[in-house]
C-alpha cells in the first residue's frame, strides 16, 4: 500500500488535518499517513514548495504527497496529480510543484477532474478534505493515475531564483527560506562551490557587502551569537547566528544579498 504524506498550512488547532485523515482512512483503512508539516505559513505557496522539495527525496517510490496550501480554493485553478522520479504529488496548480519540477524527472501530469473520486458534496473552501484526500486514498488503493482526469500541460511555476549566479568571480545568491531556528537558507548550491574536504576555507562570505568570514563546517566554529555561513543539510549555503537567530538579526530576509568569493 502506498504511503500518503500531508503538508498543509492548517496548523493543529482546528479539525482540518483530522478530517483529511478521516477521509483517507474511510477509503483505505490502515493507510500509512505521514505528516510532513502543518505549520506552513498561511497561504505561503513559496514556503510549501520549499518544504515539499526538501522532504520529497527521502521517501520511497510510489509515495503520494498531498500538499494543501491553496489561496485560490474554490476558483477555477486546477488541481494536479504529478509523477516525479517514481513518486506522486497531488496539489493545487499554484506553484507548489516548482522546486520538485525543477529538480526531479517529470514522468506524468494529470488534471484532477473526475468527480467519481471526490466527496459527494464538495465544499467551496475545503478541497483538501473533499477532493485531494479522497483522490489520494483512491490512488493508494490502486486507481490508475489517468482515471482522475486528462493529461495536463506544464504546471504553474513560481518566479524563484533557482540557483545563484556567478558575477565577477563570485557567487551571488539570495535568501529563499528561513527556518524555525531563524537560519537563512540561500539558493547557493553545494555543487556550485565544487567542494572537497579541504576547500571550505577557500570561500569567504559577504552579507549585504559586509565580510563575515570563511565558509564554515559547523555552528560551533564561531562564538555564540556570531554569524556563521555554512553548507546546510539540504545542500544549500545557509546563514545562522550560533545559538541565536539570524532572521531577527537581518530583518527582511528576501532583500539580503549573500556573496561567496574565493580568497585563496
Amino acid at each position: 500500500m502506498a504511503l500518503i504524506t500531508l503538508t498543509t498550512d492548517f496548523g493543529l488547532h482546528d479539525h482540518y488535518v483530522g478530517a483529511m485523515k478521516g477521509v483517507i482512512l474511510g477509503i483505505v483503512p490502515g493507510a500509512g499517513i505521514v505528516d510532513i508539516s502543518h505549520e506552513i505559513e498561511p497561504q505561503n505557496v513559496h514556503h510549501a514548495a520549499f518544504v515539499l522539495r526538501h522532504a520529497f527525496p527521502w521517501f520511497p517510490p510510489c509515495t503520494i504527497h498531498v500538499v494543501v496550501v491553496d489561496p485560490g480554493v474554490g476558483t477555477r485553478r486546477r488541481i494536479l496529480l504529478a509523477r516525479y522520479a517514481g513518486q506522486f504529488v497531488l496539489a493545487p496548480d499554484n506553484g507548489i510543484l516548482t522546486w520538485v519540477h525543477r529538480d526531479f524527472e517529470g514522468e506524468a501530469l494529470f488534471e484532477v477532474e473526475n468527480r467519481k473520486y471526490f466527496h459527494p458534496q464538495v465544499s467551496n473552501t475545503f478541497h483538501g478534505r473533499d477532493i485531494l484526500a479522497p483522490v489520494a486514498a483512491h490512488l493508494a488503493a490502486g486507481a490508475v493515475p489517468h482515471s482522475f482526469g486528462p493529461h495536463a500541460e506544464s504546471p504553474e511555476l513560481l518566479s524563484l531564483p533557482h540557483r545563484a549566479e556567478f558575477h565577477d568571480n563570485k557567487l551571488c545568491g539570495r535568501i529563499i527560506h528561513n527556518d524555525r531556528f531563524g537560519n537563512l537558507i540561500t539558493n547557493i548550491h553545494q555543487e556550485q562551490l565544487e567542494l572537497s574536504n579541504n576547500s571550505l576555507p577557500a570561500w569567504r562570505a559577504r552579507i549585504d557587502g559586509a565580510d563575515v568570514g570563511p565558509l564554515r563546517s559547523t555552528f560551533a566554529e564561531v562564538a555564540p551569537n556570531e554569524i556563521v555561513v555554512y553548507v546546510g543539510s539540504a545542500g544549500l549555503v545557509e546563514v545562522a547566528a550560533n545559538l541565536g537567530n539570524a532572521f531577527r538579526r537581518f530583518g527582511r530576509s528576501d532583500s539580503i544579498r549573500v556573496e561567496l568569493y574565493r580568497c585563496a
